[in-house]
C-alpha cells in the first residue's frame, strides 16, 4: 500500500502525575529526517524517538513537538534560607524598636522576602518517562501512518488513472506504428516516380532504403519495456512496501522510453502522441514525490 509523506499525528497521556503531549507533523523529503522541539528535560529521549520512528517510517521530514508536565507532589521541593531570613528578621526587630513601629512580619511575609525561598525541581524518573514517551509515540505515529496510508490511496488512485491514460497512449502508438513505414514506402515511391518519371526505378535500391528507414524507426523494443513498466508500476500498488523511490525510477523509465519513441518514429502523429505520454508522466512525476 502507498503511503503519503505528509500527515499529522498526536497523542495526549498521563500516567502517574506525568503529563505528555506529543505532536508529529511529516511533509516531503528524500531521506527520513527528524527535527525535535522538546523541553530540554526530555532531550535525552531524542535516541529513542529516533529509533522508534526509523523502525515505522521510511521517508519525509518529521518535526516532533513534545510538551510535558509533572504535577507529582515530589516534583519540587522548597528551601528555605534559615540564616538570610534571621538576618532580615534581626534587622526588622532592631528598626522597629529603634523607631518604635509595630512589628508586623508574618510568615507569609517572610517568606516573600527576595531570595529567602528557592524551588527546585525534582530530579525525573528517567525511566518512567522513556516508557511514556514510548507509548505517546506508539500512539501519535499510528495516527500519523493512518493519515499518510488514506492520502497515500488518494494518490495511488490518481496514479493509476494516469497509468492507465499512458497505456491508451501507448497502444495508440503501437497502432500507428506499422502505418509510418507503409507511409514512408508510398511517399519516396511518390516523390521518385514525380522527378524520375522516365528513368527506370532500382527496386532493389529502393527496398534497401525503405528496410534501413524501417529499422531506424522500429519502436518495438521500446513499446515492449513500456508495458514492463506499467506492469511493474501497478505491482508496486500491490505491496506493502514503500514504493516511492521504485515508482520515482519508473517513470524516469517511462520518459526515457517515450523521447526514445518521439525521435525514432519520424511520423507527426506518434509525435503528437508522445507529447501527450511525456504530459501525463510530468503529471505522475509530481504524484511520486509525495509518496513514502
Amino acid at each position: 500500500m502507498a503511503r503519503s509523506m505528509t500527515g499529522f499525528g498526536r497523542a495526549a497521556l498521563s500516567v502517574d502525575g506525568r503529563e505528555l503531549t506529543l505532536e508529529l507533523k511529516s511533509v516531503n523529503h528524500r531521506f527520513l529526517d527528524i527535527s525535535f522541539r522538546m523541553p530540554r528535560s526530555l532531550s535525552f529521549l531524542e535516541d529513542t524517538v529516533r529509533s522508534a520512528l526509523g523502525s515505522l517510517l521510511s521517508r519525509g521530514h518529521i518535526d516532533v513537538y513534545a510538551y510535558y508536565r509533572n504535577t507529582r507532589i515530589d516534583a519540587k521541593s522548597v528551601s528555605v534560607d534559615k540564616a538570610l531570613l534571621g538576618a532580615y528578621l534581626a534587622a526588622a526587630a532592631d528598626v522597629a524598636n529603634e523607631f518604635s513601629l509595630a512589628n508586623d512580619y508574618t510568615v507569609s511575609k517572610a517568606l516573600r522576602v527576595p531570595d529567602i525561598v528557592t524551588v527546585t525541581e525534582a530530579e525525573e524518573d528517567t525511566d518512567a518517562l522513556k516508557a511514556l514517551m514510548i507509548s505517546a509515540i506508539d500512539a501519535a505515529a499510528h495516527e500519523l501512518i493512518e493519515m499518510r496510508a488514506l492520502e497515500g490511496e488518494r494518490i495511488s488512485r490518481d496514479l493509476l488513472t494516469r497509468l492507465d491514460t499512458l497505456s491508451a497512449i501507448r497502444d495508440r502508438i503501437a497502432e500507428k506504428a506499422p502505418l509510418v513505414v507503409e507511409d514512408y514506402r508510398a511517399k519516396l515511391n511518390s516523390r521518385i516516380e514525380s522527378l524520375l518519371s522516365e528513368v527506370e526505378i532500382d527496386r532493389a535500391r529502393l527496398a534497401t532504403e525503405i528496410a534501413i528507414f524501417a529499422d531506424k524507426a522500429n519502436i518495438d523494443e521500446e513499446l515492449v519495456r513500456l508495458s514492463s513498466h506499467f506492469a511493474a508500476m501497478r505491482a508496486l500498488f500491490e505491496g506493502d512496501e514503500p514504493v516511492g523511490r521504485k515508482l520515482d525510477f519508473l517513470v524516469q523509465e517511462m520518459n526515457r522510453e517515450f523521447n526514445t519513441i518521439g525521435s525514432k518514429a519520424n511520423d507527426k502523429a506518434i509525435a503528437a502522441l508522445v507529447i501527450d505520454g511525456k504530459a501525463e508522466i510530468e503529471k505522475l512525476r509530481e504524484q511520486v514525490q509525495n509518496l513514502e
